[in-house]
């Protein structure tokens, strides 16, 4: 039994987009996903799911980047699931915080976003399956730098840094909006 592998497609079933072109996005996901255990690990050829976080600060009003050491680009927090890991939120979490040296992240229930795009793993060309969420800082939150990025830094919605990894922008509304609400 692989539990990663159903939490990932009753996250992806039960995910509502907020648009046509997210609902497309979310069935390519499910054509991925559905027919075949093994898309969960980094070691499937030709692409996998991976799970990032978007780090919102404990005022709702700043986010958390990283300037990606191998990528050079600010990105949100995450990575490639790991054979502990029981779902992609908690995959998710995990990631966000070994790379900010946050204890304390609250994630949110649902993702903010999925995302296909091409990257280069160490076996080569692949896709990475990005399923993405949103977390909260506990109050007073220092970061620290990991060894997968350069730099860490909070950023308002209005001042993000250049440059910026593709489809990180669109993840800062939604986190926010999450954030206050949450």
């Amino acid at each position: 039994m692989n539990t990663l592998h159903e939490d990932a497609l009753a996250v992806l079933s039960g995910w509502a987009p907020p648009s046509a072109e997210a609902e497309a996005t979310r069935q390519r996901f499910l054509d991925f996903v559905r027919p075949d255990p093994t898309t969960v690990w980094r070691e499937h050829s030709g692409g996998h799911v991976t799970a990032s976080t978007l780090v919102v600060d404990a005022t709702a009003e700043r986010v958390l980047l990283c300037l990606h050491g191998r990528i050079k680009r600010w990105t949100q927090l995450g990575g490639h699931c790991e054979p502990e890991d029981t779902t992609i939120a908690g995959a998710a979490l995990r990631e966000a915080t070994e790379e900010s040296g946050i204890l304390g992240l609250r994630i949110c229930e649902a993702p903010i976003g999925l995302d296909v795009h091409h990257v280069i793993c160490s076996g080569g060309s692949s896709l990475h399956y990005d399923v993405r969420y949103a977390a909260i800082a506990p109050p007073g939150a220092v970061e620290k730098v990991s060894a997968e990025s350069s730099a860490l830094g909070w950023f308002a919605p209005d001042a993000l840094p250049e440059p910026l990894a593709d489809a990180t922008d669109v993840l800062v509304a939604p986190a926010l909006a999450w954030a206050k609400r949450a």
